[in-house]
C-alpha cells in the first residue's frame, strides 16, 4: 500500500546543442591562426638565412613558374646568371642601388647615370674617368659657378648637392676614398694663408660632407691639398677650372683596365665629362 501511494518522480535533462560563447569553435579558429602566425615567421626566418644569389633565384623561379609545366631542375641548382642579370638590371635603373660594384667601368657608368638623372643642370662641372688606382670624380669650377665661397673652405649649396649625390651613390661600396683639393695660380698677399692651406682645407671640408651624407670614415684613406701644383688647365693656370675637388674611389690592382691614364689629371680635352658619355 505504502509503494502505490509514493510519488513519482521525473527528471528531464536539458540537452545543448550549442556551446554558444563556452563552445569551444574559437579554440580551432585560434589553432588556424597561430598555426598561420608559425608559418609566416618561419617563412621570415628562412628569407633571412638564405644568400642573396638564392633569393633572387627564388624570385625568378615564382614570376615564371606555371602549373601547366614541369621543370626538371631546381631553381637552387641554376647557376649564378640569374642573380648577375638581377644586379645589373637594378643597377641600371638605379645608379644608387646597393649592389657591390667590382669593375671601375661599371661604377663609372653608374656615376654618369646618377649625375644625368639628378645633376643634369651642372653636370658639365663634374667629370669622371678612370685612372691607375681608382674612378676619379672631379668638381670643378667655372666662371661664376664656384664650389667654395672665394677664398674660403665654405662649400657653396651646389657643391653640397653633387656632394650628397655623390655620398648617396657610393656610400654602400667597399672602395677606398681619397679626397684632392686644387687651387688656380692666383695667390694671396698675406704669406700666413696660401694656397697650400686652402687646397687642403677644402678637401677636409669635402671629406666632411661626404661622411655627413653618408660615407664610412674608415674608408677615407688620405685627404690631400696641392696647391696650385697639378692643373687641370695647363696652359692656363689662373683658369677657374683649375679650383676643383678631386673623389678618388680605388680598386684592386687586378680590376683596373691595362689601357688606364696616369694618375696626374689629363688637360680638359683628355678629361671625360658627363656631358659626352
Amino acid at each position: 500500500m505504502s509503494d502505490a501511494k509514493s510519488k513519482i518522480i521525473i527528471k528531464r535533462v536539458k540537452k545543448v546543442t550549442g556551446g554558444g560563447a563556452h563552445g569551444g569553435s574559437w579554440k580551432v579558429a585560434y589553432a588556424d591562426f597561430v598555426t598561420a602566425m608559425m608559418a609566416f615567421f618561419l617563412l621570415m626566418w628562412l628569407l633571412s638565412m638564405t644568400a642573396p644569389e638564392q633569393r633572387a633565384r627564388i624570385s625568378t623561379y615564382f614570376k615564371s613558374f606555371s602549373i601547366f609545366e614541369k621543370s626538371g631542375s631546381s631553381f637552387m641548382d641554376k647557376s649564378s646568371e640569374v642573380f648577375k642579370e638581377a644586379g645589373e638590371s637594378k643597377m641600371q635603373a638605379d645608379a644608387t642601388s646597393t649592389t657591390i660594384v667590382s669593375k671601375p667601368e661599371q661604377l663609372k657608368d653608374n656615376l654618369r647615370g646618377a649625375i644625368e638623372n639628378k645633376l643634369g643642370d651642372i653636370k658639365d662641372q663634374i667629370m669622371v674617368d678612370i685612372f691607375e688606382g681608382g674612378v676619379r670624380i672631379q668638381l670643378v669650377d667655372k666662371e661664376g659657378q664656384a664650389m667654395f665661397d672665394v677664398g674660403s673652405a665654405h662649400p657653396t649649396s651646389m657643391a653640397q648637392r653633387i656632394l650628397k649625390v655623390i655620398g648617396d651613390s657610393v656610400t654602400t661600396l667597399p672602395n677606398p676614398v681619397s679626397i684632392e683639393g686644387h687651387t688656380d695660380s692666383l695667390t694671396y698677399k698675406s704669406n700666413a694663408y696660401s694656397n697650400w692651406e686652402l687646397s687642403t682645407e677644402r678637401a677636409l671640408t669635402a671629406r666632411k660632407e661626404l661622411e655627413r651624407f653618408g660615407l664610412a670614415p674608415d674608408r677615407i684613406t688620405r685627404v690631400a691639398g696641392y696647391a696650385s701644383t697639378v692643373p687641370f688647365i695647363k696652359d692656363n693656370p689662373a683658369d677657374p677650372r683649375n679650383r676643383r675637388i678631386s673623389i678618388i674611389l680605388l680598386f684592386p690592382e687586378k680590376d683596373m683596365p691595362q689601357s688606364t691614364a696616369p694618375i696626374a689629371p689629363a688637360p680638359a680635352a683628355v678629361s671625360t665629362p658627363v656631358a659626352n658619355p
